[in-house]
């Protein structure tokens, strides 16, 4: 045994058990979990029939490690959350699911019951201390740390981060977590990849005190465990020796040396088949029988031992049925057996926990080909009627049930897959189209609902030996094992001649949305397609290219073929959601909204329909409707991510900036990896609030997270420019364009950014791409006269600045600026006319009402203007803008306050720091004071002079 206490040998996490059928690995693993138990460990086990998806499986271990340890609430909010998202959505997506060696003889005889024997040290051992554990698991880390995790939904990634979490509270307060994962030859190929992306810490860094153990009948494949293949214990399990069977049989009763010397050559020292001979109390040789198949033998002398016929009848018909609970125990056994249940679940061949019970494969399969080659009248009989049963009950699951909704219930899914099982055994030629039908739309789920349906018709193909079903199930398994198992097992189930029109367009459908969903869209579009060409009133094929249209922004194509589907099925929610948010991205709102509102009419709590009306009431700027339908979406869903960040954005939208954090926090809190998105949102807000070093912060992490996020990089250089820096605002703008070079508002941003360091060339060529790019951006137009006026070329700025008027012929800031332009060009009349309207648009505003006092002065005495500057200048301006109220406190001194000197009042506002713009702005200003008298002018030229010496400096 190695010593728990070894820094350089260190304890064990992880274990696989393996060996063949019926050598004793379930057995082995009760009694680990119970001797884990006495050690003070938590454990949890599942097999084959917890597991169908990763989902499954940890809600049942969470749902065992709950019982002893009280309520894992991280968990229970995730999976309730990952619950609501699956019904939430519309359709469902096809994704691919998914998150010291031991003496093997020893051990099988501790499995089979010699109590002296039993072998705890493997697992138990490396519970004794905890700091040994955390050698081996940090050797784990430090090989695989540096491979990035595969990728998983994010939804799903959420709910095996939230098990990590719990796994690591439960840590802290218990010194063991042991989970025990059975039958590997089958749950692991729902949970081989969610397993191995937990052990190298993709959901979470994994406690040390964490141990796991696989039980199955293979080795793990070398290729995908390379990774961690130095730190799995392998604990092979072999037959009995001939002293070990003759050890157990004097245990259990049976001594003559001529029978055991029968068992011995009949079991071949398999421990399952040496316990059930052994059972049957053999009196002499020649009650064990060795003719014929060693497990038939085996089973048929266990059968023949039981003596009361209703026993025997009970323990046939119930190997039937591949999962047993009381209900389907009744269906299967006569009305006078029924009280029978408990004795069968204490036979040793049977075993389960909970509700559900199985017979060990070996034991049924015996059975199951006894009955059939020996009545196969009977065969099909008790078939039909276990497959009526669960046809029923499948009936009764369906009330309340929408059909859409049929595929994600698992108590509606397993009365299907039964009755399909059920059925395919009494006849399998004649239900062989009718189930590749029924499995066309399995392959429509997810991969788990996928492989359920595949293992159901394998399981029936082995039961039946029917040849043309074996050559089908070993055709889907095949193509559940491919690379994208959807597409392989829908395009070999499109060989098959006899499916029908509907079934064949339903396939080509279910291609075309896998194809879709994972970014292939034109081949997605040549699918849908196909599925329209084969049956031209499928509405489904319709509305699901019409949804591929609207991604690739076909808006018409979308609005198209989203209305032939509503043609077809007109109360389908969500082909009306689709096509509302379709008009919404073509800019046609009230018919999005129209849409969207009749979808959450037929479906009030289609939260999606809800967040896409929000989004269509924000892009007109009816923030209030928009925040009211996103909060009723958040009602439905609390955790939405997507939806707490369109509230954020709504609120910022709106002016609420700090409503617009707070959502957007809780949006990167809920779901990290949107974290990109939600942090460029948040540093808007942040940079709209004037929270300048905020805002850089979470647009810098923005883009660190994501590099390529062009709005990101503007958004930070927006923000530097606003703060002054505009080197740093170029920079920015500069590589969003590089990302983008189409961004024409980027484009004008940079040449703001320009003007205001006073590069004017630079500036008016950024302008003038900008106007290439959008004719209609008439800001850039009223952006580029500014700069022409700036750098003195007036004729141009006139020009400019005449055509942004054109559209808004009343812009009071177009108007000033022109009538600038006018008055430093000398021509006063024109310059007095835009000056008077823009002062009639906007009668308070200081700015303006500066120019045009200015322009008073410079054509009159200064003295019948002295008036009015008193009553301008004399109150501070609480909030400069960029124009003349950032030099007011200048200009007091130098206009009404002849007795101060102007150089103090100038070396007060340069000490602010003024930018390039801001002293052209102001040099032009002087020289028109220079201009109107020589008292004004000595003044407004030693002012004049100091900001040209300073910016040389």
């Amino acid at each position: 045994m190695k010593d728990p206490e070894s820094e350089g040998d260190p304890a064990e996490f992880l274990f696989h058990v393996r060996g063949v059928g019926g050598v004793g690995k379930s057995t082995l693993l009760r009694q680990w979990q119970q001797a884990a138990r006495r050690a003070g460990a938590l454990t949890a086990v599942v097999d084959e029939n917890d597991v169908h998806g990763v989902q499954q499986a940890s809600a049942e271990l969470a749902r065992q490690l709950a019982e002893q340890s009280g309520p894992l609430k991280e968990f229970d909010r995730a999976a309730e959350q990952y619950r609501r998202e699956q019904e939430a959505a519309p359709e469902p997506a096809l994704v691919e699911g998914d998150g010291a060696s031991l003496s093997s003889r020893v051990v099988t005889q501790a499995a089979l019951g010699a109590a002296s024997l039993i072998p705890v040290a493997g697992v138990v051992t490396a519970m004794t201390n905890p700091d040994t554990a955390a050698h081996g698991l940090d050797r784990l880390r430090t090989g695989v740390r540096a491979r990035a995790p595969r990728g998983h939904r994010a939804d799903a990634a959420a709910v095996s981060r939230a098990f990590v979490a719990e796994l690591a509270r439960l840590c802290e307060r218990h010194r063991w977590v042991v989970l025990f994962l059975d039958t590997w030859e089958q749950t692991g190929r729902y949970l081989d990849g969610w397993l191995r992306d937990l052990l190298e810490d993709a959901f979470g860094p994994v406690p040390v005190n964490v141990m796991v153990v696989l039980a199955g009948r293979d080795e793990l494949p070398e290729r995908e465990w390379a990774l961690l293949r130095a730190q799995v214990v392998d604990v092979p399990l072999e037959v009995f020796t001939e002293a070990e069977t003759r050890t157990l049989l004097a245990a259990r009763g049976v001594s003559e040396p001529r029978v055991m010397e029968a068992v011995l050559q009949l079991s071949m020292g398999l421990p399952l088949l040496v316990e059930l001979l052994a059972l049957t109390r053999p009196g002499g040789a020649e009650d064990v029988d060795a003719g014929g198949d060693v497990v038939d033998a085996a089973v048929e002398r266990f059968v023949q031992w039981i003596t009361d016929p209703r026993q025997r009848e009970t323990v046939l018909a119930c190997a039937l049925a591949p999962q047993l609970n009381e209900d389907v125990f009744a269906a299967a056994v006569p009305q006078e057996a029924r009280e029978l249940w408990g004795w069968l679940c204490g036979q040793p061949f049977v075993s389960g926990r909970g509700d559900f019970k199985q017979y060990h494969a070996v034991v049924r399969a015996s059975m199951v080909h006894q009955q059939r080659t020996r009545s196969p009248q009977g065969w099909i009989t008790a078939h039909l009627q276990l497959a009526d049963a669960h046809a029923a009950w499948r009936t009764g699951a369906e009330q309340g049930l929408v059909e859409s909704r049929r595929w994600g219930d698992p108590r509606w899914l397993r009365h299907c897959l039964d009755e399909t099982y059920h059925r395919l055994c009494a006849h399998p030629s004649l239900q062989l189209t009718t189930s590749l039908e029924q499995a066309v739309h399995a392959a429509g789920q997810d991969t788990a609902v996928l492989r359920q349906w595949t293992d159901t018709l394998e399981q029936a193909a082995r039961d039946t030996a029917d040849p043309a079903l074996l050559t089908w199930a070993d055709r889907l398994q095949n193509a559940v094992a491919a690379e994208e198992p959807a597409l392989a097992f829908l395009t070999a189930l499109l060989t098959h001649r006899q499916l029908s029109i509907t079934a064949r367009s339903w396939a080509h459908t279910y291609r075309g949305r896998y194809l879709y969903l994972t970014d292939h869209d034109e081949e997605a579009l040549a699918e849908f397609d196909r599925a329209i060409a084969t049956d031209p009133d499928h509405a489904r094929a319709w509305a699901y290219r019409g949804d591929a249209h609207r991604w690739l922004n076909h808006t018409n194509e979308a609005v198209h073929d989203l209305t032939t589907a509503l043609r077809l099925s007109p109360n389908d929610a969500w082909a009306l959601a689709s096509r509302g948010d379709s008009h919404r991205e073509a800019g046609r709102y009230d018919q999005a909204v129209t849409d969207l509102t009749a979808a959450i009419d037929l479906n009030p709590t289609y939260a999606w329909a809800l967040g896409s009306r929000g989004q269509a009431h924000r892009d007109v700027g009816q923030y209030d409707e928009a925040i009211t339908d996103l909060t009723a979406a958040l009602h439905l869903h609390p955790d939405d991510a997507w939806a707490l960040a369109s509230r954020g954005e709504a609120h910022c939208d709106a002016g609420h900036y700090d409503e617009a954090v707070t959502d957007l926090t809780a949006a990167i809190d809920l779901n990290p990896t949107f974290a990109w998105a939600a942090l460029g949102s948040r540093g808007q807000a942040h940079r709209l609030a004037g929270r300048y070093d905020q805002a850089v912060t979470d647009l810098t992490a923005a883009i660190d997270l994501n590099p390529t996020y062009a709005w990101a990089l503007a958004q930070r250089g927006e923000t530097h420019r606003e703060t002054g820096y505009y080197d740093r605002a170029v920079a920015d703008f500069t590589a969003s364009l590089h990302l983008d070079p189409n961004d024409a508002w980027v484009l004008g941003s940079r040449g703001q950014a320009h003007r205001l360091a006073g590069r004017y060339d630079q500036a008016v060529t950024d302008l003038t791409a900008t106007v290439d790019l959008d004719p209609t951006c008439d800001w850039a137009l009223a952006l580029r006269g500014e700069a022409h006026r700036l750098a003195g070329r007036h004729d141009q700025a006139v020009t400019d600045l005449t055509a942004a008027l054109h559209p808004h012929p009343d812009d009071a800031w177009i108007l000033s600026q022109r009538g600038i332009a006018h008055r430093q060009a000398g021509q006063y009349p024109q310059a007095r006319e835009d000056l008077e309207r823009a002062v009639t648009a906007e009668p308070d505003n200081p700015g303006f009402l500066f120019e045009r006092i200015l322009l008073d002065a410079v054509g009159t005495e200064p003295a019948a203007c002295m008036e009015q500057w008193t009553q301008l200048l004399a109150s501070p301006v609480e909030a400069p803008m960029q124009d003349g109220t950032r030099f007011f406190d200048l200009f007091r001194v130098l206009l009404l306050e002849p007795g101060h000197d102007v150089t103090d009042a100038t070396e007060v506002f340069l000490s602010g720091g003024p930018d390039h713009d801001a002293i052209t702005d102001l040099l032009h200003y002087l020289a028109e004071f220079s201009a109107v008298d020589d008292g004004l002018t000595d003044r407004a030229q030693r002012c004049r002079q100091l900001i040209v010496e300073r910016a040389t400096e």
